[in-house]
């Protein structure tokens, strides 16, 4: 049997299409017939090698939905031949580093990627091992669960964990393929959701998503801004004034220094897009309110299938645009320049 997989030969060269024989599992892994998959901004690491290490050529995508192909013949419970399945950018774990030991798959030292550690699914068929699948629920659609296995548990798993509590101030800095989960989310969890993003024009799609103010960066002081909502009835209480999260999920640093100030006492910048240039941080700040920054990486198999559970239930949904296999290189330069709207997603 011969299948479709887009390949990157060199970094920084172009994706390549070739047809060849699709593999046979290994005993202790499962083939998945790919039905869609996500483009993400982390696909980049594999276009243009920015990770040490990457063997190529190598096949891109870890927002991954399809069927169980075959499954390997040492996998005798939990996985079966033609179950709904996803991949997310966990793609697996050694079992044995410390981090694994105390249950923390995501940051085991020897952590694997679909896409960077073994190819991903920019394919008709992709191979994975149990620990990274996730069950997907009849009630939703594969176009929609794939960007939900990176952007989607990304912002749902740094909310819940962000220590926010209903009624709370919540600011989602950016609108864009993480940050219109990231409102929806925020919104469906009881928070009181603030969007923040470039332009006049965003406003209306800000809100419709659930946010129930806007602030645009270009013509306001974030920072500022986001001070005037939150503290004690009618507004009067400054002490709790600003938001209890700013959930960053632009890849701009600078904006989210301008957004710190918005910080109430207490209150956490949860960083979860990423950017290699320095966030600026007055130690005033931090220490005056005991507010703090944090970084937190997406989640294992099992936050994913509860991001999907969640989303099935509250009706938050993935805004995509769905291309072909043949058109990925048109898809992945939206995506890169940011004028898809607002995930896109490759259906083999």
């Amino acid at each position: 049997m011969r299948g479709r997989y887009v390949q990157v030969v060199n970094p920084g060269g172009p994706f390549e299409i070739v047809v060849r024989e699709v593999p046979e599992p290994g005993i202790s892994q499962v083939r998945i017939k790919v039905q869609a998959c996500g483009i993400c901004h982390g696909d980049s690491i594999t276009k243009e090698g920015l990770f040490p290490g990457i063997q190529y050529p190598k096949v891109p995508g870890h927002e991954v939905a399809g069927v169980v192909d075959v499954v390997g013949k040492n996998i005798t419970e939990g996985w079966k031949e033609g179950q709904r399945v996803a991949v997310g950018w966990h793609g697996g774990h050694c079992g044995h580093c410390d981090s694994c030991r105390r249950g923390d798959f995501v940051l085991c030292t020897n952590a694997q990627v679909p896409g960077i550690s073994y190819d991903g699914g920019y394919a008709d068929y992709m191979i994975a091992p149990p620990e990274a699948l996730v069950h997907i629920p009849d009630d939703i659609s594969v176009t929609e669960t794939a960007p939900m296995m990176c952007a989607g548990i990304t912002t749902f798993n740094a909310l819940r964990n962000s220590g926010a509590r209903p009624g709370d101030v919540v600011a989602i800095l950016g609108i864009g393929g993480l940050g219109h989960l990231g409102i929806q989310f925020s919104n469906k969890m009881g928070f009181k959701t603030i969007a923040i993003g470039r332009g006049k024009e965003k406003e209306q799609m800000a809100k419709k998503l659930g946010a129930i103010q806007y602030i645009d960066s270009t013509k306001q002081n974030v920072g500022k801004e986001i001070l005037k909502y939150g503290g004690g009835e009618g507004g009067n209480d400054d002490s709790g004034k600003g938001a209890k999260v700013i959930l960053a999920t632009v890849p701009s640093s600078k904006a989210m220094s301008s957004a710190l100030e918005g910080l109430a006492a207490n209150g956490k910048l949860f960083v979860i897009g990423a950017s290699n240039e320095p966030i600026e941080i007055p130690p005033l700040l931090l220490l005056s309110g005991r507010r703090s920054v944090i970084g937190w990486p997406s989640g294992s198999s099992i936050d994913s299938q509860d991001t999907l559970s969640f989303a099935m239930h509250s009706g938050v949904r993935s805004v995509n645009e769905v291309f072909p296999l043949e058109r990925v290189s048109e898809a992945y330069d939206l995506m890169m320049s940011g004028k898809v709207k607002f995930r896109a997603v490759l259906q083999p």
